[in-house]
């Protein structure tokens, strides 16, 4: 019994002690794990994005479903690449992530990885660092992140909280805050609106009947209501049938500080971006964003990296997956 006891009080201490790294899977002493990883994924999203550069946001929005989930116990895990199954129905399901993309992109590079050097190169690590990549070829800053997560072995549907395209100020801060971030990290990270698309649906309400009154959302302009009722039309339709608007009607495929532009301009798609710009505690640091584009860039690049670090799985926890959809 006592023997068990040390075996397990070993195995806690070298989850505890093991910590996520720059540079993690590069050569240590007698120690080379997979060199190449990184270099590996960045050759696949880079093959991927010179035919579509939308691929960026696909990326972040993964990204951030993965890591925000608010129920979830651990962090950035790879649990969105989950498939269900008879059994159990996974994160992957859930209505947030119906629109999420990108799955086939994470396979692929995964598949390469398995081959050059199998078991070692987590899907959590590689979500990370494809979305640095994404980031990177979109114009947005190059930044080191550190490695060595882990992947999940939970993935419920059920699990899956984050903020809505409605949320307030105050209720999207709970789900951050719920991750360690701050309200200056969620100013940034919404920031990541500056690529990326909506479907109708998750902001026609603003155009017809904005809370019951019959009238559109005061807080928008009203070309962009005129032109984003010519888009999606007067009829809610099945979520893949929807037209979609780009987040940032300026520079729609750049990552750059021009979306906080917009939303001084009262044009913010969604509710929960225009209420960046309303509310008192988050006006102020919006605003700032939108003058200071350098000190955007250099900002998102920290907050990014300190999304993926928390909580995350390292040491003997988790698994390294071989296929990132199932599973071990």
């Amino acid at each position: 019994m006592k023997m068990f006891l040390f075996l397990l009080f070993l195995s806690f201490l070298s989850i505890v002690l093991a910590d996520i790294r720059v540079g993690f899977y590069t050569p240590r002493a007698h120690n080379s794990t997979c060199p190449q990883a990184e270099s590996i994924i960045k050759g696949v999203v880079q093959k991927h994005f010179t035919t579509y550069p939308s691929i960026t946001a696909a990326f972040l929005r993964m990204h951030f479903h993965d890591c925000l989930v608010r129920i979830k116990i651990f962090g950035c895990d790879a649990s969105i690449l989950i498939d269900s199954n008879k059994k159990k129905t996974s994160e992957k399901a859930a209505g947030p992530n119906l629109t999420v993309r990108g799955f086939e992109i994470i396979d692929e590079a995964k598949k390469s990885l398995e081959k050059q050097c199998p078991s070692t190169v987590s899907c959590a690590d590689i979500i990370t660092i494809a979305t640095r990549d994404a980031v990177a070829f979109s114009g947005g800053p190059k930044y080191l992140v550190p490695t060595g997560r882990r992947d999940g072995l939970v993935s419920n549907v059920s699990e899956v909280r984050l903020p809505g395209p409605a949320s307030s100020i105050s209720q999207a801060l709970q789900d951050f805050t719920a991750k360690g971030l701050t309200l200056n990290d969620m100013v940034i990270l919404l920031g990541a609106h500056t690529v990326g698309v909506a479907h109708c649906g998750f902001f026609q309400y603003r155009l017809l009947n904005f809370n019951g009154t019959g009238k559109p959302d005061p807080s928008m302009d009203s070309n962009l209501v005129a032109q984003l009722t010519k888009t999606c039309g007067k009829k809610s339709r099945p979520l893949k049938k929807e037209p979609t608007a780009f987040l940032d009607q300026n520079t729609s495929f750049v990552i750059n500080n021009q979306y906080y532009n917009q939303l001084v301009l009262k044009r913010g798609i969604l509710q929960i971006d225009q209420e960046l710009t309303l509310d008192r505690s988050t006006a102020g640091i919006a605003s700032s964003f939108g003058s200071d584009g350098a000190g955007f860039l250099e900002n998102f690049a920290d907050a990014m990296v300190k999304l993926g670090s928390f909580q995350v799985l390292v040491g003997n926890a988790g698994e390294i997956r071989k296929n990132c959809g199932a599973f071990n």
